[in-house]
């Protein structure tokens, strides 16, 4: 029997929807034994997202300061063939539930030498968060063997106003004329051949998981665009981060000043030094086509695009 463990957490259920179409072929498989393991913060965070709960926040997802966890269901001696880690990209980095389990000692003993495959639902920026998570689970022991991103494809420009939207009131299509947010229904149903993929793998050889299972399946988009203003994005944030934490605890008045001062300025860096930063891009694209290639290959593995 090859057994699979399933860490997930998901605010508004859209998650859960990708967890469970790539889980479908794994149930049906003869074989197979998945364990389910939902991440429950000791404080849920709420959805929709109140202003200051939200950007309260930042300085810890950032920072990856682990949030405690209600306890894990889960017995950490087992021996599991493969971990799926699904989780949310929050502020360029994993979500915190995720954060929460990374530090605890259940998941130092069940990923350590442990095949771990990454499943990430997002809007469309994850290179940063998964470097965050490829981090961590080396200094766990664990070997990635396999990446999925599945992002919103309604484009940079409407999701940047549909995501803040569903957010902030839990609609995820507030007018008629705007997208849906979030991803779309058949890119949740497609993604079930990731599972039927990890489950021939499984049933056909009974050697451990060594290599990517996922490669020619279109795992994941790097969009290089987005690289450089990722980088830039992930180096700020760091710095504010630092400050709002030294401002105070969530919902101290300093720290509530800080973020109203921060969301300016980060407003005021979504209008000007994302657009500048891809417009070089695009100027400098011929002169850096050999590196923008390499950068994607890096980014896109273990699985590839």
């Amino acid at each position: 029997m090859r057994r699979i463990l399933v860490v997930h957490y998901s605010q508004t259920g859209q998650l859960d929807r990708l967890v469970q179409s790539v889980c479908a072929p794994l149930l049906r498989q003869e074989g197979i034994r998945l364990d389910f393991l939902a991440l429950q913060p000791a404080r849920p965070y709420p959805f929709p997202w109140p202003f200051f709960s939200f950007f309260g926040i930042f300085p810890e997802t950032v920072l990856m300061r682990p949030p405690p966890l209600l306890p894990l269901a889960v017995d950490a001696e087992t021996r599991y063939d493969l971990v799926i880690l699904a989780y949310q990209v929050w502020f360029l980095s994993p979500s915190l539930p995720l954060t929460g389990f990374l530090a605890t000692p259940e998941a130092a003993r069940l990923l350590r030498g442990t095949p771990v495959l990454t499943l990430i639902g997002c809007r469309n920026m994850w290179l940063m968060a998964q470097e965050k998570v490829k981090a961590r689970l080396a200094t766990l022991g664990a070997r990635l063997v396999d990446n999925v991103a599945v992002i919103d494809e309604c484009g940079s420009a409407w999701s940047f106003l549909t995501t803040p939207l569903w957010m902030f009131t839990g609609d995820r299509q507030r007018w008629s004329w705007l997208p849906k947010a979030g991803i779309s229904d058949g890119q949740i149903a497609a993604a079930s051949r990731f599972g039927e993929a990890i489950g021939a793998r499984l049933v056909r050889d009974p050697l451990p998981i060594e290599a990517p299972m996922l490669r020619g399946l279109g795992a994941v988009r790097v969009n290089e665009k987005l690289i450089a203003s990722e980088r830039v994005g992930a180096r700020s944030f760091r710095l504010w981060s630092l400050l709002l934490a030294a401002l105070g605890p969530q919902g101290s008045r300093a720290r509530k000043a800080g973020i109203l001062l921060y969301f300016v300025f980060l407003f005021c860096l979504i209008l000007t030094v994302v657009p500048v930063t891809a417009l070089l891009k695009k100027l400098l694209g011929p002169l850096v086509r050999k590196k923008t290639q390499r950068e994607k290959a890096y980014f896109a593995a273990p699985s590839g695009e």
